[in-house]
C-alpha cells in the first residue's frame, strides 16, 4: 500500500457529470423556451404543439431500461459521451425542421439520445465512488437539474438574440453541446485502474471500499436475474417511491409557471425571477443535503438509519411545504413555501440515485437505475395531463396542490420500508456496515 495521499480524481469526474448534466435541462428548455416564436412561425395548431413537447419523453421513458443495461455492460462513460454527442446533434436537426410531424420524430430522437444521462451516471457511482461519499457525488450531478432549469431560460434568450431567432438557438445549443461532450471525455473517460490521473493509493482506497460491499453480498449471475428483482419489495419500494419523486418535480417544472401566473398573478418578468430562486435554492439545499448524509455515514451510522430517516423527513417537508402554499394568504408567503417544498424534494430526489448502487448487485446498477428512471418518467408524461384535467374540471389548483402533498407523503412511506444495507439476491447485510458495527 502507498503511503501517498490519495488524488481525487473521482470528484472531478462528478464535476463534469454536473456540467453534462446541466446541459442536458439546458437543451430541454431550449424548445419550450423557443415554442412561442417556431408556433407562430410555421403556424402549429396547439395540441400539436402539446406533442410535439410531449415526443421527448417516448423516447427518454421508453429506453430507461435498455440503456441502464448497456451501462452494465459498456462502458458507462464512453455510453454517455456518445449519447451527449448525438443529442447535440438531434438538438442542431431540430434548427432545420419546418413542419410539425419532423419536430415530433426529432423531439423523440432527442429523448432517446438524451436516455443515458442517469443511468450512466449512476452505474459510474458504483465504479468511483463508496457508499458513504454517494450522498456527496448525486447531489453533485443531479443538481445540475435544478441549475439547468435555472438557467435555461436566460441562456436560450441570449441564443436567440445572439444566433438570429429560434433556428440558431436550437444550432447553437446543440454546437454547444457537442463541445462539452468532447471536453468532458478527457476528463472521464476510463476507470481507477486505468484512468491515467488516478494514483495509487486513490486505486487502493477505492478497491478496498468497493469490494467490502459489492463482494460480501456478491450472488451467483444466474441466480440474480430479472425475476428476482422483479419479485423483490426493495425494487417496487424504490420505483414508487421515485414515481413520486417524479411526479412532484415534473409537475412543478410544467406547470408551476402556469401556477405563478393564474394563482399567484405574477408577470413574466416575475416568473422568470422566481424561477431562478426556486431553483437556485434548490441547487444549494440539494449540495448540503448530500453533504449532510455522507457526514452522518462517515460517523459510523447505519444506513438504514441515514436513509429512512433523511427521505422520511425530506418527504414530509414537501409535503407540509405545498400544503402551506395552499394557505398562504400572500405572494410572497406562497413563493417561500413553494422553495421549501422544492428544496426538500431536490434532496430527496438525489438520495433516490444512491438507491440502485445500494441495493443492486453491481453487474446490475445501470439496468435497475433505468428501472427507477422509467417509472419517474412515467409520472413525467401522465402527472401534466392529470393537472391539466384537474384545474380544467375544477378551475382551481387546490386539488393538485393536494396532489404535491401525497407525493410527498408518498416517497416518505415508500423509503421507510426500503432495505438500504442488503444488495437484492443476498441474505448478507452490507459488510462495511457490519465491520462497523463489530469494532463499535
Amino acid at each position: 500500500m502507498t503511503s501517498l495521499k490519495p488524488t481525487s480524481v473521482r470528484w472531478s469526474i462528478f464535476v463534469v457529470l454536473l456540467i453534462l448534466c446541466t446541459i442536458n435541462y439546458v437543451d430541454r428548455a431550449v424548445l419550450s423556451v423557443c415554442m412561442p416564436a417556431i408556433q407562430k412561425d410555421l403556424g402549429l395548431d396547439p395540441a400539436l404543439v402539446g406533442l410535439i413537447l410531449s415526443a421527448f419523453f417516448w423516447g427518454y421513458a421508453v429506453m430507461q431500461v435498455p440503456v441502464g443495461w448497456l451501462a452494465d455492460r459498456l462502458r458507462a462513460e464512453l455510453l454517455l459521451i456518445v449519447s451527449a454527442l448525438f443529442w447535440g446533434l438531434f438538438q442542431i436537426i431540430t434548427g432545420f425542421l419546418s413542419n410539425g410531424g419532423a419536430f415530433m420524430a426529432v423531439r423523440a430522437l432527442l429523448g432517446v439520445a438524451e436516455s443515458p444521462m442517469y443511468p450512466a451516471s449512476t452505474k459510474l457511482q458504483s465504479i468511483w465512488l463508496t457508499s458513504k461519499e454517494r450522498g456527496r457525488g448525486v447531489a453533485v450531478f443531479d443538481s445540475g437539474a435544478a441549475m439547468g432549469a435555472a438557467l435555461g431560460g436566460p441562456i436560450v434568450v441570449l441564443f436567440v438574440a445572439w444566433f438570429g431567432g429560434w433556428r440558431g438557438a436550437l444550432i447553437g445549443a446543440g454546437l454547444l453541446t457537442i463541445v462539452v461532450a468532447a471536453v468532458a471525455w478527457r476528463f472521464i473517460r476510463g476507470t481507477p485502474d486505468t484512468n491515467p490521473r488516478v494514483n495509487q493509493a486513490e486505486r487502493d482506497y477505492l478497491k478496498k471500499a468497493l469490494s467490502e460491499e459489492y463482494d460480501g453480498q456478491a450472488v451467483a449471475g444466474a441466480k440474480v436475474n430479472a425475476k428476482v428483482y422483479l419479485t423483490s419489495a426493495n425494487f417496487w419500494l424504490m420505483c414508487v417511491g421515485y414515481y413520486c419523486v417524479g411526479s412532484f418535480w415534473f409537475g412543478i417544472m410544467t406547470w408551476g409557471p402556469s401556477y405563478l401566473s393564474s394563482a399567484l398573478h405574477l408577470d413574466i418578468k416575475s416568473i422568470g425571477g422566481a424561477i431562478f430562486i426556486i431553483y437556485g435554492v434548490g441547487v444549494v439545499v440539494e449540495i448540503a443535503g448530500g453533504w449532510f448524509t455522507d457526514k452522518w455515514r462517515q460517523r459510523g451510522a447505519d444506513i438504514n438509519m441515514v436513509m429512512r430517516t433523511l427521505l422520511v423527513v425530506w418527504g414530509v417537508g414537501m409535503a407540509l411545504g405545498m400544503y402551506m402554499v395552499s394557505r398562504s394568504t400572500s405572494v410572497v408567503e406562497a413563493l417561500v413555501w413553494l422553495t421549501v417544498a422544492v428544496g426538500f424534494e431536490r434532496v430527496a430526489g438525489c438520495l433516490y440515485w444512491s438507491i440502485p448502487p445500494a441495493i443492486a448487485q453491481r453487474k446490475d446498477v445501470g439496468a435497475i437505475a433505468g428501472c427507477m428512471n422509467l417509472a419517474g418518467n412515467i409520472a413525467g408524461v401522465l402527472t401534466p395531463i392529470i393537472i391539466g384535467f384537474v384545474v380544467s374540471k375544477t378551475n382551481s389548483y387546490d386539488l393538485a396542490l393536494m396532489m404535491f402533498v401525497g407525493c410527498g407523503l408518498g416517497i416518505s412511506v415508500a423509503s421507510f420500508f426500503i432495505d438500504y444495507g442488503r444488495k437484492i439476491g443476498s441474505a448478507a447485510p452490507l459488510a462495511v456496515d457490519a465491520t462497523q458495527a463489530a469494532a463499535r
